[in-house]
This record gives C-alpha cells, sequence and structure tokens, in this order.
C-alpha cells in the first residue's frame, strides 16, 4: 500500500493558517494596528481602500526595523517577544504569536518600507504570496509604512465570500474603535477612498470614547475606578437610560487588549438588574488591569478570548465595582440604617406625649381601625361602592354577535379572511373591549382576542411595503428639521440604506460631517419621533448581520415594529383597526411570525363555566 501522508508546501501552508488569522480585511487591520502600537508609535494613521479589498496601509512613527528584522518578521513563527517558554504567561504585548505578517504576505500583496530613528535609510520590501520580489534600501522617515494590496488576490474562494463594501467597512471601523478606545495618548487618523473619517488627538479616556462614539454618549457617562490588591478596574458606565436593545456599546479590556467574555458581561448586567429591562444591554467601557500570570490571552488566534486563573473572583470584583459606581453617584438606591438627625430632632421624638394628646389619639377614626378586631380592612359605605357596581355592568354585558371568521386552516386562503369586516352585523356600534394590551371582542363561534401592538405592526408593515412596491412615496415635511449626528460606522450604514427610506418617504440630506438634515418623514410617524425612529433602526440594524438582499425586509420589519405604538383607542377607533387588520394580505402573523390574534371557541368557554 502506498504512503499517502506528505507535508504541505510552505505556501500552502500558509493560506491555510491566514485563514485562521485574516478572515477579512478588518482582521489585517487589527493586526497592522496592534503591531504599530508595540513598536512604540504615538501617531498612527490608517489608509483604507474599497473597504480594504484594494489598499490597506498603517504609517506609524514607532522605533522600525533594521533590514535583517524587517525580512524575519515575514517568516512564521518569529516574534521579538517571546524567548522562554516562561514569557507566555507575562505578555503585555499586543502582537506575540509570530502568525499575523507571515498570514498576512501569504494572501496579500506587500510593501513595507521602515526605517529605524538611529538610522539614515531604511529597508524597502516587496512580498507577494509569500515570494520576497525585492529587498533594498530606501529613502522613509523613520516609523513603518505597511501597505497591504488586493487582499485575497491568490485566493478567489476567499474573496468571493467578503460581504458588501458598507459591511466590511464597518468591521474596519470597529476594530479601529477597539484600538483606539484603548490607547487614548496615541494620536490616530483615518482614511477612507482618500476621505478623512477620524482625527483622534492624544487625550484623556473620556474624551476619546466621545470622539469616537459620538456626543450623544457623554452626558451618560459614569466614572468606575476601583483599586485592589488582585485587580485595578478603571472606565465608564452608561445611566440606565442609554441601555439599548441591541448589543454594540459593551467594551472589556484586560490588560490593554479587547476581549469577548460573556461571564464577566454577567457580572455587569447583573448590577444594573432593577435599573434597566431584562432584555436591554448596559453601556460600558471598563480597563481591568491584572497580573498577566492570572490571565491567559493565548487560547484563540485572534486573541479576544481569554481564561482567568479564578474566574467567580473576577465576577464579584467586577459586579461590585459596578454597583458601587452606580450608587456613589445617586443612579442606584443605597442602603442606609442610620436615622436622619432632622427626624431625630422633631417634637414628636424628644418629648413625651401627654395624657391629653393620649386621648385624643384614642378617639380618632385610624386609632380605632387598626386596634379592633376586624377593623383594619372595613371598608365604609360610599359612592365609589355604586360606582364599582355601574363599571362592573358595562365591563360584563354580553356583546353582540359578529360575523363567523374562517379558521387558520381555511382551504380559501386569505382572500376570504382580507374580505371580511367586524362592523358588519352590528350597525358599525359593535363594542369592543380593551384591555391592557389587547382588543376584545365577540363572533359567533367564541371570543376574539387581538394584540393591538402586532396588529399594529402588520399594518404598518404592509403599508410600508405598499410604497416600495408601487413607489407610492409620501412625505410629511417637518416644520423644524431634526439634525442627526452619527458615529462614522452608523454614517456609512445611514448612506447604505438611504435609497429605501427616500422610498418610504424620509427626506434626509447630509449636513457636514457624519451629520444629516431630517426635513420630512412618512406621514405614519409620530410626531416628535422622527429623529428617534432612525436612530432606533440604526441601533437594530448595524448589530444584526444579514445579506445585502435582505437589508430591505429587515429595514421593513424594524420600521414597522417601532412605529407600532399602541394606545388607548375609542370604540370606533377600535373596530377600525380590526377591520384594517383584516384587510391585510396576512392578518394572522407580524412580519417577524408572532401570532396577532386568537380566537376561544364558544364550546372551550363554556367548558370554562
Amino acid at each position: 500500500m502506498p504512503d499517502i501522508i506528505q507535508l504541505l508546501p510552505d505556501h500552502l501552508a500558509n493560506q491555510i493558517a491566514a485563514g485562521e488569522v485574516i478572515q477579512r480585511p478588518a482582521s489585517a487591520v487589527k493586526e497592522l494596528l496592534e503591531n504599530a502600537i508595540d513598536a512604540g508609535a504615538t501617531e498612527i494613521q490608517l489608509i483604507i481602500k474599497d473597504a480594504g479589498k484594494e489598499l490597506i496601509q498603517v504609517v506609524d512613527n514607532g522605533k522600525g526595523m533594521t533590514p535583517m528584522d524587517a525580512r524575519m518578521s515575514f517568516e512564521r513563527h518569529a516574534t521579538s517577544k517571546i524567548r522562554h517558554i516562561d514569557d507566555l504567561f507575562s505578555i503585555r504585548t499586543m502582537g506575540f504569536r509570530g502568525e499575523a505578517l507571515a498570514s498576512i504576505a501569504a494572501v496579500a500583496q506587500v510593501d513595507l518600507k521602515t526605517r529605524p530613528h538611529q538610522e539614515e535609510i531604511g529597508t524597502h520590501l516587496v512580498i507577494e504570496a509569500s515570494e520576497v520580489l525585492k529587498q533594498e534600501p530606501a529613502a522613509c522617515p523613520p516609523g513603518t509604512s505597511f501597505a497591504i494590496r488586493n487582499l485575497f488576490y491568490n485566493v478567489p474562494a476567499r474573496r468571493k465570500f467578503l460581504k458588501s463594501n458598507t459591511s466590511e467597512y464597518k468591521h474596519i471601523i470597529d476594530e479601529f474603535t477597539r484600538v483606539a478606545m484603548a490607547y487614548p495618548h496615541i494620536a490616530f487618523r483615518l482614511f477612507h477612498n482618500n476621505t478623512e473619517q477620524f482625527r483622534l488627538s492624544a487625550g484623556n479616556q473620556k474624551t476619546r470614547i466621545v470622539e469616537l462614539l459620538g456626543n450623544k454618549v457623554e452626558k451618560t457617562l459614569v466614572p468606575v475606578e476601583e483599586d485592589t490588591e488582585l485587580l485595578r478596574i478603571h472606565g465608564f458606565i452608561g445611566k440606565p437610560e442609554s441601555a439599548t436593545r441591541t448589543r454594540g456599546n459593551q467594551f472589556f479590556f484586560i490588560n490593554g487588549r479587547f476581549i469577548r467574555n460573556a461571564y464577566l458581561h454577567h457580572a455587569v448586567a447583573t448590577a444594573f438588574e432593577g435599573l434597566i429591562d431584562k432584555e436591554a444591554f448596559p453601556f460600558y467601557v471598563l480597563f481591568l488591569e491584572l497580573d498577566p500570570q492570572r490571565v491567559d490571552v493565548n487560547v484563540h488566534p485572534t486573541k479576544q478570548e481569554v481564561k482567568f486563573d479564578d474566574d467567580r473572583l473576577m465576577y464579584a470584583y467586577l459586579q461590585s465595582t459596578v454597583k458601587h459606581a452606580l450608587a456613589r453617584f445617586n443612579i442606584a438606591p443605597a442602603l442606609d440604617f442610620t436615622l436622619d438627625t432632622e427626624i431625630q430632632n422633631m417634637e414628636a421624638l424628644r418629648l413625651p406625649q401627654s395624657p391629653a394628646q393620649k386621648d385624643s389619639t384614642r378617639e380618632g377614626y385610624l386609632y380605632q381601625s387598626f386596634s379592633q378586631g376586624g377593623k383594619a380592612h372595613f371598608l365604609e359605605k360610599s359612592d365609589d361602592r355604586q360606582q364599582w357596581n355601574t363599571q362592573r355592568e358595562k365591563l360584563f354585558t354580553p356583546l353582540p354577535s359578529l360575523p363567523e371568521i374562517p379558521s387558520a386552516h381555511d382551504t380559501t386562503g386569505g382572500k376570504a379572511q382580507s374580505e371580511l369586516s367586524f362592523s358588519e352585523g352590528a350597525d358599525h356600534q359593535q363594542p369592543v373591549l380593551q384591555w391592557r394590551d389587547y382588543l376584545i371582542s365577540t363572533m359567533k363561534s367564541g371570543l376574539l382576542i387581538m394584540h393591538q401592538k402586532r396588529a399594529l405592526e402588520r399594518i404598518q408593515y404592509e403599508r410600508l411595503l405598499e410604497r416600495i412596491n408601487h413607489e407610492h412615496t409620501v412625505t410629511q415635511q417637518l416644520l423644524f428639521p431634526a439634525t442627526l449626528q452619527l458615529s462614522p460606522a452608523d454614517a456609512a450604514l445611514l448612506e447604505e440604506l438611504l435609497p429605501f427610506l427616500r422610498k418610504l418617504g424620509y427626506d434626509i440630506s447630509p449636513f457636514g460631517s457624519h451629520t444629516y438634515a431630517v426635513q420630512g418623514a412618512p406621514p405614519d410617524v409620530p410626531a416628535g419621533r422622527e429623529q428617534v425612529l432612525l436612530e432606533e433602526i440604526l441601533e437594530q440594524l448595524k448589530h444584526e448581520a444579514q445579506l445585502k438582499d435582505q437589508r430591505q425586509e429587515k429595514l421593513l420589519r424594524t420600521m414597522a415594529k417601532r412605529m407600532a405604538q399602541p394606545t388607548l383607542l375609542a370604540t370606533e377607533a377600535a373596530a377600525a383597526l380590526i377591520d384594517e387588520l383584516f384587510a391585510c394580505a396576512q392578518p394572522q402573523y407580524t412580519p417577524d411570525g408572532a401570532r396577532v390574534f386568537t380566537v376561544l371557541p364558544r364550546e372551550g368557554l363554556e367548558n370554562l363555566l
């Protein structure tokens, strides 16, 4: 039997390794920025073209490399950070695995120029698919300029699976944000297609967060600071009103490195318990600094997952620190078992009660009600009882019968349902009972129970879909245009959504860098919510991955859900809502598949009694 196991060629092994480290342009951006930080740079420029597919270039003023170091940096497992096995347990630098540059060079065309500050001449290196095409002396400024062109040009299958430019650019923004947020003392600049997107000056942590995430977060920031023997925790959390229904504004950094850790997130979330909804995500930017020997950062190629030697202790420290910050700034109530001095000085506590005061108290209504047996819950006769009886008669008055409704499995399809009108047979005066989020009415075969908000979602969705399909654009101009200030990532997403939003009735135009003027909105949008609705749509869509063809459908569903605002309805309005729902093509379910109404059959109701 012939031997079948063979060693992979170096170029093929490098391409396979590149798949673990370099998954998309943003992965290369992360590695290059981290190398620039490790080089001691104080100024870093990131230049992007075509969302990184054409060009990714990082220019820094770090210490640079010698000709030999420049050549060796592209070899697999070549690193300046590790000398002994013990070094793995005391890592404080960013890149140390020795795989990033070799992986990049295997799937791209690389152009490197570098010069140490003490040297007069630098080095120019050109590599394609792991093959060194040129290495020669060159005149260049001190530091390093690393350019990646045509990423995955020799791996067509991998390049084919890259997302749209908007999606890939958003991932680049995310990586840039994480690195820049962790190092506020370093100045950063970002250019995309020859347009400057970020200019971040060296400063403090709060200023850097506001520059990256927008001015709207500034008023919600609450400082966190706790220094213990085990670790130091510092950074900012958001006030409860800054919590959102989607992830995205949660940042953990361990010794300057961004990580993802569901266990630590749970610690922060429980500290907010009782202050935000259970389904909401609090805002936080937290930095944890501890002995590198207590954390293992080498458990994942991207180094975004770590392991601690004592997870429960980290959990307890983090939770108590966040709770303390909330209480210290009067956001969460803190228990105080001391009696207020003003209360202690009141005459009722200081002076003894006289016999006359005691007799007067005993004759009072409250004293007799709570001192005699059976008096504590005594209810005197009054007009309130008569009012309750009247209200009870109204609530339990039988409702007139309404027409039969086809079942969900009716073979006649949705058309029969859409032709049904709940106003028929009742002279348009049939009462509809509203209880909390539900509308309750009767029909010949039983009781109809409808969820008002879900019904509104279905109605709004079909209205919006009608406008998109038939281009029936209707815009309500605003008396006072609203100004929308966005982060670069949100602005990129809005640019992609603008054609759809304009078809739906939004009148939006650019108004400066990452700023837009909202001059008109669809007539269905509640007054005063034109800007808020856009912000909620962006917040929902930017954290959910979907294909480009699915973007319009997701936009319609999100808008319908946000525009559905249940209110207390009069009988006529409630009946009209039911009519409009059953005029829809699919009245039974929301666009997300939730049940809109149910019918309790008469037989089932009779069995309950």
